[in-house]
């Protein structure tokens, strides 16, 4: 029997079929900054009630009985399938306390992640070196200083060693990024409520119209919470958008092609990342990033001209394209 699962002010126990009526999406209850897409830049408004540390979980395929309280070990998060993955070295599975919390706690053993953080499967090793160095330096930060997940990052990369980024570095380059993201075309969505971890999550219930809007919530919110890596995520997206950002990743949106740097079919080209099959919560939010210049240094300045003529329906149509790609 399917445990119900509280994650905040519903208990989610599936997805009803009720379509509404109206024509424009709803203004979403958030507390992101003024200018910023709020689906890209999550923020809740409200508390949400904790889980009992002390329950027990199980997830499919694992042979693991884990607290709630050793789920949400960010000095020792689950590893509910370990045969999946290399060793990870010690930062990834442990951290360092009290400033470096592991890796794998936000970005999961496979590096596949979460919407409110980066995918580092499969990334260039000396690229990921690379960002965190700007991190710790301050040339890369967000367009907002709400959300939590990110500030965390910047702050583990303050604190973390050149030793401890590099053996991170190598261990989720060596990962391979598979199928994460099953992005769905539709005017209609599902309803979404923010939670405490910067993610959106489906409200059980009617759907709403989609607008201008991408809306990256997980399969399933239980497993999530439970940092489950063997289920992903759902990317609702315009009807549309993907032939849009089609055309527009091809032309170059008025700047260079997207192939030009990140390989013919997006799936990087020496130390430049890869973009198929990645979130587009995380792509949306990097655009914009270097749009207002809040992303700086030497890799920074060659997007720059590329995202000066973006529009933020651009961002959204590239993003739906790009993360509807196989990795």
């Amino acid at each position: 029997m399917r445990r119900a699962w509280i994650v905040g002010a519903v208990v989610v126990v599936g997805l009803g079929a009720v379509i509404a009526t109206i024509t424009m999406a709803p203004k979403q209850d958030t507390d992101t900054e003024a200018g910023l897409p709020y689906w890209a830049y999550p923020v809740a408004t409200h508390k949400w009630p904790k889980p009992d540390p002390n329950e027990t979980a199980t997830i499919p395929g694992s042979d693991k009985t884990l607290t709630i309280r050793e789920v949400n070990n960010g000095f020792g998060p689950p590893d509910w399938f370990p045969d999946d993955h290399p060793p990870m070295p010690d930062i990834v599975a442990h951290g360092r306390k009290p400033d470096v919390m592991a890796c794998g706690y936000c970005h999961l053993p496979n590096g596949h992640g979460r919407p409110e953080n980066a995918a580092l499967a499969g990334l260039p090793a000396a690229y990921i070196v690379e960002q965190v160095r700007e991190m710790r330096e301050g040339a890369r930060h967000s367009s907002t200083a709400k959300m939590g997940s990110i500030n965390a990052m910047m702050r583990i990369a303050k604190a973390s060693n050149d030793e401890e980024i590099r053996a991170a570095a190598e261990y989720f380059s060596g990962l391979k990024m598979t199928k994460w993201i099953r992005v769905v075309e539709t005017d209609m969505a599902p309803k979404t409520d923010i939670n405490t971890h910067n993610m959106l999550q489906m409200v059980p219930g009617d759907q709403e119209p989609i607008g201008d809007r991408i809306l990256e919530v997980p399969e399933d919110i239980e497993r999530t919470e439970l940092r489950d890596s063997h289920l992903g995520f759902i990317a609702y997206v315009p009807k549309g958008s993907i032939e849009k950002g089609r055309m527009l990743v091809k032309s170059g949106a008025g700047a260079y092609p997207c192939a030009a740097c990140h390989g013919p079919t997006y799936h990087g080209n020496g130390e430049v990342p890869p973009l198929a099959g990645r979130s587009p919560s995380y792509i949306v939010r990097q655009l914009t990033d270097f749009k207002r210049g809040t992303r700086n240094g030497a890799n920074a300045a060659m997007m720059r001209p590329e995202v000066a003529k973006m529009s933020e329906d651009d961002m959204l149509n590239i993003a739906a394209y790009l993360s509807s790609l196989d990795p």
